[in-house]
C-alpha cells in the first residue's frame, strides 16, 4: 500500500506534489496538536509588528481541520494544479512557481481587506480558474451528477464550498482566489500576448529563478 502511494506521488509534478505534502503535513500537525492554527494564520500585525514572518507562508498550507471541506479543497486543487502544471507549464516549473508566488503576494495584500487569516483555499482556486479559462470547451462532470463547461467550474466549486462549509466567508475566500486567478490569466493570456506582444516580467519568471529550477 505504501509503495502504491509512493509511486502515485512520484507521478505528481514537483510543485503540486510539494504543495500537497506541506498542506497535508500542516493539517496533520494541527490535528496532533504539534502546532495550533493560532500559530499559522496571517495578519500584518502578527507577521510584521510581532516579527513572525513565517505566517506569510503557513497561511497558504493550512486548509483547516481534517473534514469534508478539507478533502474537497485538497482534491480539487491537487487535480487541477497537477493538470495545469503538466500541460500549460510542462517543463516550465519556474514559471508556475512564479505564478503562484505573485498570486500569493496579491492574496496577502487582500487578506486584511476581507479579514482572511488563512489563504490556502484562495490560492488553490488560482490554478483551478486558470485551467478552466485555458480549456473553455472541455466538459466537466461534477460528481457524476451534472456536466458543465470548464469556464463555469470555479463558480460551481465556490457554490459547493459554500454548501459544505455552511458559511459565506469560506465562499468569499474562494471567490477572491478566482479574482486573483483571473488577473494571472489576463496577464499571461491576454495582456502579454495580445496587448504587449510578448512575455513580460509579470508573465514569465526571472532568469535567476529559471536557473534555480533548472529550466535554462
Amino acid at each position: 500500500m505504501n509503495v502504491g502511494v509512493e509511486a502515485w506521488l512520484t507521478q505528481v509534478p514537483p510543485i503540486t506534489r510539494t504543495w500537497l505534502a506541506l498542506s497535508v503535513a500542516t493539517s496533520v500537525a494541527v490535528q496532533c496538536q504539534v502546532v495550533t492554527p493560532l500559530q499559522l494564520y496571517f495578519s500584518f500585525k502578527s507577521a510584521f509588528t510581532n516579527t513572525q514572518p513565517w505566517r506569510m507562508v503557513t497561511t497558504f498550507f493550512y486548509f483547516g481541520p481534517l473534514s469534508l471541506d478539507f478533502i474537497f479543497h485538497l482534491f480539487f486543487f491537487m487535480r487541477y494544479s497537477r493538470m495545469l502544471e503538466e500541460s500549460s507549464f510542462a517543463n516550465r516549473r519556474a514559471d508556475y512557481f512564479w505564478l503562484l508566488l505573485l498570486s500569493s503576494l496579491m492574496l496577502l495584500a487582500f487578506s486584511p481587506l476581507f479579514n482572511l487569516p488563512f489563504l490556502s483555499s484562495s490560492l488553490a482556486f488560482v490554478p483551478i480558474y486558470i485551467w478552466s479559462r485555458r480549456h473553455p470547451s472541455t466538459p466537466i462532470s461534477l460528481f457524476g451528477i451534472f456536466t458543465i463547461s470548464a469556464p463555469y467550474l470555479p463558480l460551481a466549486l465556490v457554490g459547493f464550498s459554500w454548501v459544505i462549509s455552511g458559511t459565506w466567508k469560506a465562499a468569499a475566500g474562494d471567490l477572491i482566489g478566482c479574482a486573483v486567478g483571473h488577473v494571472g490569466w489576463f496577464l499571461r493570456d491576454v495582456w502579454a500576448r495580445e496587448m504587449v506582444g510578448g512575455y513580460t516580467p509579470l508573465s514569465e519568471a526571472p532568469e535567476a529563478l529559471k536557473r534555480l529550477f533548472g529550466d535554462v
